[in-house]
């Protein structure tokens, strides 16, 4: 297990310039939340609160976001030109970003392309692989490659080709591996901490890598994290 986070903290910091702030977000934790609701966004303005001596809420601009049971590398600006900057280069795809995804079985073959049409489901907090002259269908791809292999799952490499709600859970469960954790996709297997609260709970997708140029600095920089989970037998 990675022991990266700050307890006081409530969140790993990997990266505190001037213009922005890399965070490792905890599994089980939202990304934002409306007020009174614990998030990482409230985690953050805390620390930022507390490192400027104020009591006043500072600036903090969330970019993009992690499905609550997911952990891994988040981008927050700190400064309102900063929030553009960084705003524009995932517009345009100049960002990369890689994630790991534990998943049930062992996928074939060690690397592929997986293209399928999906659209959220109406009314419900799912998504569906659906036919492409489906109402609200979109295009959903993805590169995948293999870079551990254990009994009874398989750690996937996955890059994005596109951004689609759920996409890297619907694309692996639909076809018959799961995130581990992820029963909402069709895992049965257990995973992280035992908790009652069903929203508390972790699935194996971690965004494990960042690359994006630093407003402040004007230069590209790689921010990779450690996934907080433990690797099952």
């Amino acid at each position: 297990m990675n022991d990266g986070m700050d307890a006081g903290l409530g969140f790993e910091l990997l990266w505190d310039g001037d213009a922005c702030l890399v965070v490792n977000k905890p599994p089980g934790l939202l990304t934002q939340a409306p007020p009174g609701i614990d998030s990482l966004e409230v985690r953050v303005k805390r620390y930022l609160a507390d490192q400027a001596g104020t009591p006043h809420s500072p600036y903090l601009a969330v970019l993009h976001r992690l499905d609550r049971p997911a952990s891994g590398v988040l981008v927050l600006a700190r400064r309102i030109n900063a929030a553009r900057k960084i705003s524009l280069q995932f517009e345009h795809r100049e960002i990369d970003k890689r994630y790991w995804a534990l998943v049930e079985g062992h996928v074939e073959p060690d690397k592929g392309e997986w293209i399928d049409w999906m659209r959220k489901v109406e009314g419900e907090a799912r998504s569906e692989i659906c036919s492409a002259d489906v109402a609200g269908a979109q295009q959903a791809v993805l590169r995948y490659q293999v870079i551990r292999r254990l009994a009874r799952a398989t750690l996937l490499e996955i890059e994005l080709e596109t951004g689609r709600t759920h996409q890297i859970r619907l694309q692996t469960g639909s076809r018959g591996h799961p995130i581990l954790g992820d029963a909402l996709y069709g895992s049965t297997t257990a995973f992280g901490p035992d908790t009652p609260d069903e929203r508390a709970r972790w699935i194996a997708l971690h965004a494990r890598r960042l690359e994006f140029i630093e407003p402040a600095l004007k230069q590209r920089v790689v921010v990779e994290a450690e996934p907080l989970w433990t690797w099952p037998d």
